[in-house]
């Protein structure tokens, strides 16, 4: 059986990737990663680099799948750090993940900065879900909100930090998906993942917009369960 290590979106913690983790089956095992700052991890300090962060969470996946094969999933910021903790993986001797699929994200070297209001949350929740380019339910609600929005800045803050240094391609197949109404990700951007693998490499486009994934969970799991 292979561990599928998920790697959540901007905001979000392991308890996004619930869905799969009902859907595992005998031959793909979903097993979400937690990331500091969110959900049982409340309160502990956010990554302060990109560089930070993958070598976290490659030590964090590592301490997961022990010795059984594994391949690793990011959905838009976790693309960018499934990328980052197989680079380090890469750089450090492995063991190396047999399969990296990135979702929702243009290539590294394409990422552009995006402007979050550190200071007025109203603008805030306007830049966000102009970034994504739809509603954010979550931010409807001002619980919910004084939660997720520290978080959210949090992410973003990092990604728009975040300079890719000059390496080789990754000896690792690749996939790259995106929702084929995602604005935040264009496609010519979005192909530029080829260039990211001397392995093989893959694109697939479902339907939807950047949180494509979110509106038919099961569709994306099984998707998933045929690619790998």
């Amino acid at each position: 059986m292979t561990k599928l290590i998920c790697l959540p979106y901007a905001g979000a913690g392991a308890s996004v990737y619930r869905p799969w983790r009902t859907l595992s089956t005998g031959r793909l095992e979903a097993v979400p990663i937690q990331l500091p700052g969110r959900e049982e991890e409340y309160g502990a300090p956010f990554y302060a680099t990109i560089a930070a962060a993958a070598q976290d969470v490659a030590t964090r996946l590592l301490g997961t799948v022990g010795d059984e094969p594994y391949a690793v999933f990011g959905h838009s910021f976790g693309s960018i750090l499934a990328y980052e903790a197989t680079q380090y993986l890469v750089e450090h001797g492995g063991p190396l993940p047999e399969h990296l699929v990135v979702s929702g994200s243009v290539s590294p070297r394409h990422r552009e900065v995006r402007p979050v209001s550190a200071d007025d949350d109203e603008q805030a929740v306007t830049d966000l879900k102009a970034m994504v380019g739809q509603d954010i339910e979550s931010l409807n609600h001002p619980e919910l909100r004084a939660l997720l929005l520290p978080v959210l800045r949090a992410d973003v803050q990092l990604l728009n930090a975040y300079e890719p240094a000059p390496r080789a391609p990754l000896p690792v197949p690749l996939t790259a998906i995106r929702g084929d109404a995602d604005a935040m990700v264009p496609v010519p951007q979005w192909r530029d993942w080829s260039t990211f693998t001397s392995a093989a490499y893959r694109e697939l486009e479902m339907s939807g917009g950047h949180m494509y994934l979110a509106d038919d969970w099961a569709l994306v799991w099984k998707t998933l369960e045929e690619l790998l």
